[in-house]
């Protein structure tokens, strides 16, 4: 009788251990399983990422100090990366700390604030016997009765002045502006042994910090001392569907967080998908969305070659007084060359966007503005002419987001039209929706958006356009 072969049942895959990029200083010892120790009272388990990170912050050189007095990483969401940095408070508790938690908004500080308090109750530790607590939206605080204590406040550009800390931890970093470091970075000078800790995602286009960003390049060029560094992230913008690149950047894959529940994220917003999920750092001008010298590099002196029929975009402004009306065309090159037709009062009516589009060779008109996008809509009907788009908030955010890379990859091109040059070097970011999605505003109040957007708008039509399948003849 032939012994019954019993299939292996195939190892559970998850996602990196190790970041995809850090800076880590040399050590020869770490309080890292102390910490790990401590924490695991709870029940709760570290996973060897989370031990790796533990491991580098806590980190000693040879007189006993932080050999990092400063540590950052970068993790996409739901990763578990705050887990981290309570383990490190616990322990800061447990040896006499005095410890401040900031972030951005209050409900992360109170989220941060409910986990370490539900991890110290996991241990056994009761309230009133081993520790006091303090629960006042944005000003939490848990005092062990050994003398460690945590406040956890919402940032701002004052907030901190006067105290004393031995760790400071910078929670959303990617919101963390200079005004506020100027703040808190002298709450920890009279520690003997001080310890600053960042943690967030990539800064999106409306992310408001600039801190994050700059300490990340100048630790990973090595221009900083006694400073570590980890993140997993991609190095370009990438597939979303590349499940490869999932399990390369996100840690927790297959431990807290499915294929499934990544799937269900992807939409039509790949740069948010890209930075928030596979943390793609993009380079993003903070103090002025689109520089002088970025739009005169586009410049051409001569009209370009030129293929294929017009895109057309019509943008009915936001103060509901005027429409502003903008095109686009592919180049023999394969760049989009763009141009302003007009923007004119709301009062003088339609008739001159509809004689436009009625002698224009145009392949598709893209309208947006709910003040007077229906009633356009009606005009051309009316005019026969061919049906127009209404782009969806989505559509909106993905037309921003490809003119900004189109810039970045200098694939636009323009003839310097004073009347466009002047909106678009005067332009900032304004936020669209929830994720992370941006459009324009200006910044002086006399130019009026609306003939950039417009513009935006055909540059987006056109870029989306497939190229007409050429017919083949047979005989």
């Amino acid at each position: 009788m032939s012994a019954e072969v019993i299939p292996m049942k195939p190892k559970k895959r998850i996602g990196s251990q190790e970041p995809t990029r850090s800076v880590i200083l040399p050590y020869e010892y770490s309080l890292g399983n102390e910490a790990i120790k401590i924490y695991e009272k709870s029940k709760r388990k570290a996973f060897d990422w989370q031990r790796f990170l533990t491991d580098a912050i806590l980190a000693l050189n040879d007189e006993g100090l932080w050999t990092h007095m400063t540590f950052g990483f970068s993790v996409p969401r739901q990763n578990g990366k705050n887990e981290v940095i309570a383990i490190r408070e616990r322990y800061g508790l447990e040896k006499g700390e005095r410890i401040l938690h900031t972030a951005h908004r209050t409900t992360t500080s109170a989220a941060a604030f409910n986990r370490l308090l539900a991890i110290l109750e996991e241990s056994g530790l009761e309230e009133g016997e081993d520790f006091h607590k303090i629960k006042a939206t944005g000003r939490e605080s848990i005092e062990l009765h050994n003398g460690g204590r945590i406040d956890f406040r919402t940032r701002t550009s004052t907030g901190g002045l006067g105290e004393s800390f031995d760790l400071l931890v910078i929670d959303e970093a990617q919101e963390y502006t200079d005004d506020q470091r100027s703040a808190l970075m002298y709450t920890i000078a009279a520690s003997p042994n001080p310890q600053t800790i960042m943690l967030g995602t990539p800064p999106t286009p409306i992310s408001s910090g600039t801190v994050f960003t700059k300490y990340r390049e100048n630790t990973l060029q090595g221009s900083l001392e006694d400073s570590g560094w980890a993140e997993w992230s991609v190095d370009k913008q990438s597939d979303v569907r590349d499940k490869e690149l999932w399990y390369q950047t996100n840690p927790s894959l297959g431990l807290r967080v499915s294929e499934r529940n990544i799937q269900s994220e992807v939409g039509d917003d790949d740069i948010d998908f890209n930075i928030q999920r596979l943390g793609h750092w993009i380079q993003y001008n903070q103090k002025s969305a689109i520089s002088e010298r970025e739009w005169k590099e586009l410049a051409v002196e001569s009209l370009p070659k030129l293929k294929g029929k017009l895109f057309v975009g019509i943008k009915y402004g936001h103060d509901g007084e005027n429409v502003a009306m903008s095109i686009a065309v592919k180049t023999e090159d394969d760049k989009v060359f763009v141009e302003a037709i007009d923007c004119q009062t709301l009062r003088n009516g339609n008739a001159w966007i509809i004689n436009f589009l009625s002698k224009a060779d145009i392949q598709q008109v893209v309208i947006d503005g709910a003040n007077g996008q229906k009633i356009l809509e009606e005009a051309m009907k009316q005019a026969k002419l061919k049906q127009p788009i209404l782009p969806t908030v989505k559509e909106i955010i993905v037309a921003n987001a490809m003119f900004e890379q189109a810039l970045f990859q200098q694939t636009i091109q323009h003839k310097s039209q004073p009347s466009l040059f002047q909106v678009v070097t005067n332009c900032e970011k304004r936020n669209i929706g929830t994720n992370g999605g941006f459009g324009y505003r200006s910044q002086i109040e006399e130019n009026d958006i609306a003939l950039m957007e417009s513009m935006i708008l055909a540059h987006w039509a056109c870029s989306e356009a497939k190229e007409p399948k050429k017919q083949k003849i047979r005989y």
